[in-house]
């Protein structure tokens, strides 16, 4: 799909959405460019595995076949900031497998959130902890740092901590190797402005590698993550679009199925 980016540039806008089971044949059936998945249970700290018959190698035979891209999800607990040694010491483990498992079955990247601390720790503990867990990490795929949409310590909800966690990351080995994921919806709860958000993020980061495009059920400056599918949402539909046009990145969807992700891709497509 092509459409006009920033500065009028010409951009080719890859659609998607993220699947579950059996992600790539639904995929290729509903004509998506792209996938995003998870490998494994996203919310445990054990049992992660490639989800195909024929293991890693099936996967990304059956990927490269059906000419879709795929980007994996890291499970939603890994939090890898925390000072919770109970949490952040399986969250890097968790976080090394994903990146070899991505590796395997010939991902794009592999989507991580930003996490948070408790509500008295140090931040600057957070961010540090961020710079030893990319530099513990063999990047043979990009990991992709992701804005969330509440808590009071978080570390990536807010311009000034994300610019300050990018800080952090940036002074690793293996810095390189690490992009960034905007979500719409987390934008828009987090209290981000969508009218200079792809600019902002870029002003930080001077890079954009992969955008999520959510709607939001709830409003601005909520804090609150639930997703909802396009144009049914609070989220203006033109800033929806103008993310997804100006930041000129591949763009996955993580809302509801119930208007079918082509449908609601299409909405898209008619506002860019």
């Amino acid at each position: 799909m092509t459409g006009v980016g920033l500065n009028g540039a010409v951009v080719n806008l890859e659609f998607g959405a993220h699947l579950g089971a059996d992600a790539i044949a639904r995929a290729s059936a509903q004509g998506l460019d792209i996938v995003q998945t998870f490998l494994g249970d996203p919310q445990a700290f054990k049992g992660h595995a490639v989800p195909h018959a024929d293991g890693a190698a099936g996967f990304r035979a059956e990927a490269e076949a059906a000419g879709v891209g795929v980007f994996v999800h890291a499970p939603y607990i890994v939090n890898v900031a925390t000072t919770n040694n109970r949490v952040r010491i399986p969250s890097r483990q968790i976080l090394a497998k994903q990146v070899r498992m991505a590796t395997e079955i010939g991902a794009r990247g592999v989507i991580v959130h930003g996490g948070h601390l408790g509500a008295k720790d140090d931040p600057e503990v957070g961010f540090d902890n961020w710079r030893k867990a990319v530099e513990g990490l063999e990047l043979t795929v990009p990991i992709l740092i992701e804005n969330t949409a509440g808590g009071t310590n978080a570390m990536a909800r807010h311009l000034e901590r994300i610019a300050r966690l990018w800080e952090a990351v940036q002074a690793a080995d293996g810095a390189e190797n690490v992009g960034f994921c905007l979500d719409t919806c987390h934008a828009h709860a987090g209290g981000l402005d969508l009218a200079t958000v792809v600019a902002d993020v870029r002003a930080i980061t001077g890079r954009i590698d992969l955008v999520h495009l959510n709607d939001s059920r709830d409003p601005a400056d909520s804090g609150a993550d639930r997703h909802e599918i396009l144009g049914r949402g609070q989220i203006d539909p033109d800033a929806l679009a103008a993310i997804a046009r100006d930041a000129g990145a591949p763009v996955i969807l993580e809302t509801s199925d119930a208007v079918p992700h082509p449908a609601q891709i299409a909405w898209v497509r008619e506002r860019l």
